[in-house]
């Protein structure tokens, strides 16, 4: 995508993006800022280039954008999508606004489990956590696709053995039971679909967006849990 001339928007006090952010507010209670590193800096390729291989990183608008943006709005009802490769700067904006972060349980099981971001036993409150995102295969897709290590070690933080017919559960339990202060379960994951049910794969370019909710898949079995765990985990 072309890169904003962040020195023209600081100089017009950020309006494009001001505006930007007042209309996503009249149409949501919460707004996603995806991407949300580039903030604090983005890699930047020239135009000739035919991949993203050169490039250099450049400094994004920081803090500055956002204390403009909170003079103007008010509270700033957004969360960051601080996913991938992020450094501590992207934190520091994060953070300097009480922003929420995002947490996916399937980033949880490498052999970094004891420290990783993704593990519920490192969440704080102000956090969103997931089974999977949007970008992410189901939750059985997923467990599918993943080395016995991974297994070994799901095995041990859930307390039992995960399968194909149970991890869906699993993962949304643990999302349910965390601090975290809201959690957010794909659909596909809470009717225990496979693979076939993915969203979207990314860089793949075709065959994307095409799964749809059929009519009265939505059963009493999946209400009654969403109910049962509402309650249990003071979700309310």
């Amino acid at each position: 995508m072309p890169v904003f001339k962040w020195d023209v928007l600081k100089q017009r006090n950020y309006d494009w993006w001001i505006q930007r952010f007042k209309k996503n507010m009249e149409l949501f209670d919460v707004v996603r800022l995806d991407h949300f590193r580039a903030f604090a800096d983005y890699w930047e390729v020239p135009a000739t280039e035919t991949t993203a291989k050169q490039g250099v990183w450049k400094p994004g608008p920081g803090v500055d954008l956002f204390i403009t943006a909170q003079k103007e709005l008010g509270s700033l009802p957004f969360i960051a999508e601080d996913l991938g490769d992020i450094n501590d700067a992207v934190y520091e904006v994060r953070d300097a606004f009480d922003l929420p972060g995002m947490k996916v349980l399937q980033f949880t099981f490498g052999n970094d489990i004891d420290t990783s971001v993704y593990s519920p036993h490192n969440y704080n409150e102000n956090a969103i956590v997931y089974t999977g995102t949007h970008d992410n295969n189901t939750t059985i897709g997923w467990f599918k696709e993943q080395p016995h290590d991974n297994k070994e070690r799901i095995n041990k933080y859930i307390g039992k053995k995960a399968s194909e017919q149970n991890i869906h559960f699993e993962l949304a339990r643990l999302a349910y039971a965390s601090v975290a202060k809201t959690a957010i379960i794909p659909v596909q994951d809470l009717l225990a679909l496979d693979e076939t049910a993915r969203m979207n794969t990314p860089s793949k370019g075709k065959n994307n967006w095409s799964w749809r909710l059929l009519p009265a898949q939505l059963n009493k079995e999946a209400e009654d849990i969403l109910i049962e765990w509402t309650q249990l985990y003071n979700r309310k």
